[in-house]
């Protein structure tokens, strides 16, 4: 929960940034107790009737980070930012008409979501969908992050630097050193026990102290108490009178902001989050089996997971987050480090965070953090998520003329259309204003661009499925094999490393319960989601 707090803060922010609502501390805190309401839900129902591995559900940046494209339409700038529209005549559009926009748009991409689980056909987009669609596009809305980052960061960047210097500091130069905690207990008394305590919960403590150090500055008058200075919100007082302000208790329930709406711009920006989504998320569940070494999800359970990941994007747009929520991968680390990978207390974590959205409080706590500590801790997050994305490099041949080619074109194409756009009076003009419009939001998307021309050309043009690293990629992120109904299947499991995976697998992916309604319908087996009946379960 500790390690996951301060995505969970930084997203609520930057969609407050995107809303334009950068003054609305009400709101703030409002979104990110949504954050953690949908967050711990989201985790509670996937770890209970979803994959039933112990992932932590979070929001990710798949769905953000898009959204910061938009800003550079003119219906979605700031104009207090003085940001650079495009030269629609369509008026600037609202905080609260945002985010009833947001709210649609979100609903419809989830409700994709949900069938492409349901219908079990993510193999069939993997065959299309390969490293080379996906690692220009993702790179290029990781790094699109930079302009709402130095919105916090500027705030005062000695204290983002800090934030950013002391998270490195703990995570990687001092890796490999223990931190001394001291311990009482009956049998040995005061004892100290050594553990990695200072890399597992980097990014808190690194929160801590650029807080406690801001606090210090703000007490000895280095910054301005000036509303208009811009290292104001590097305080520690700002915005404390929100905590008096908000109740105890805020219930995040659907339509808190209104009924939904409809935008295109933000349906495109959504539906490119869920591929990426679900193309991470099935990482992840393979990620993770490999850490608690348990036999791979069978089909049923992969489908299951992406359709509980859907539901959850649909649940969290009609309350109004403005994103989704999807597997959180740094969580997985943790489990190699703590060897504690039981499923109740992952179900204990969904509790918890859902305790801390209703608590209102917590929330306008979390607030008040100074903007430039928030600024550093979105360096650290979406610094690493570029590298990330960059890492799936790893599948294709970067000695091939045409990868390459594809993707420096994809990348630059993708980065001229909006530049375009944004300098060009009417770039546009078919006669219809709406169709004028719906073609700026497409082109002047530059991840939407970039992964079209990608997905395009890596399709078309001549290649090897080695060379374009399909093979690879699907054999990583490859659905796993129904241990519990198909014997034999696995040629390299044999003896006691078989028998052990198929006793995990009949019970670990295995909704509780469900195998009694199988036994009494058992025609639902042909459903993607469900499981075969298995009659050693009623054992």
């Amino acid at each position: 929960m500790l390690m996951s707090l301060s995505r969970s803060l930084s997203t609520a922010l930057l969609v407050a940034d995107i809303l334009c609502a950068r003054g609305d501390e009400a709101l703030k805190a409002r979104l990110l107790s949504t954050t953690m309401f949908m967050s711990g839900l989201c985790t509670l129902l996937q770890n209970t009737i979803g994959i039933r591995l112990p992932l932590y559900q979070g929001p990710t940046a798949s769905y953000v980070v898009p959204l910061l494209a938009l800003m550079g339409l003119k219906q979605w700038s700031c104009e207090s930012e003085n940001e650079v529209g495009t030269n629609s005549t369509e008026p600037a559009f609202t905080t609260l008409e945002k985010i009833q926009k947001l709210e649609g748009s979100l609903m419809i991409a989830g409700g994709l979501h949900v069938l492409v689980g349901l219908t079990g056909i993510v193999g069939f987009l993997l065959r299309f969908i390969g490293p080379i669609t996906v690692v220009p596009s993702l790179t290029i809305m990781a790094l699109y992050v930079y302009s709402a980052t130095v919105r916090f960061a500027k705030a005062q960047w000695g204290i983002a630097v800090l934030t950013v210097a002391v998270a490195l500091i703990l995570s990687f130069y001092l890796r490999k050193f223990r931190s001394p905690i001291p311990l009482w207990s009956r049998t040995r008394g005061f004892y100290i026990y050594w553990s990695h305590f200072h890399k597992m919960f980097s990014i808190l403590i690194a929160t801590v102290v650029g807080w406690g150090v801001s606090a210090i500055l703000t007490a000895s008058g280095a910054f301005s108490a000036d509303e208009k200075s811009s290292d104001f919100y590097a305080r520690t007082d700002s915005r404390t009178f929100i905590i008096r302000e908000t109740g105890w208790f805020i219930f995040p329930y659907p339509g808190q902001f209104g009924s939904p709406s409809y935008d295109t711009g933000a349906l495109i920006t959504f539906l490119l989050g869920t591929i990426g989504s679900i193309i991470d998320s099935i990482g992840d569940y393979y990620a993770c089996v490999k850490v608690i070494e348990a036999p791979p999800p069978p089909k049923h359970a992969v489908n299951r997971g992406i359709a509980v990941e859907g539901f959850m994007s649909i649940m969290a747009g009609w309350a109004g987050a403005a994103h989704a929520t999807s597997t959180f991968g740094g969580n997985i680390g943790a489990i190699g480090i703590t060897k504690v990978a039981s499923l109740r207390v992952f179900q204990l974590l969904g509790l918890m965070f859902i305790v801390m959205g209703v608590i209102g409080k917590i929330g306008a706590v979390f607030v008040t953090i100074p903007y430039s500590v928030i600024g550093g801790l979105q360096v650290i997050n979406f610094g690493v998520l570029a590298g990330v994305m960059l890492s799936n490099l790893q599948y294709i041949d970067l000695g091939s003329k045409r990868n390459v080619t594809i993707i420096g074109m994809s990348m630059l194409v993708g980065l001229m259309m909006p530049y375009w756009i944004n300098n060009t009076k009417r770039p546009i003009n078919t006669g219809n204003a709406d169709l004028d419009s719906t073609i700026l939001m497409f082109l002047g998307n530059p991840v939407f661009m970039t992964g079209i021309i990608a997905c395009f050309l890596d399709n078309t043009m001549p290649g090897t499925l080695e060379e374009r690293g399909i093979n690879a990629w699907q054999s990583e992120l490859e659905v796993g094999v129904d241990y519990e109904t198909t014997p034999g299947d696995r040629k390299s499991k044999t003896g006691a490393d078989e028998i052990r995976a198929r006793k995990l697998a009949r019970t670990l992916y295995v909704i509780p319960y469900l195998n009694r309604v199988l036994r009494r319908f058992p025609r639902i087996r042909f459903i993607p989601i469900c499981q075969r009946y298995n009659p050693r379960l009623d054992e």
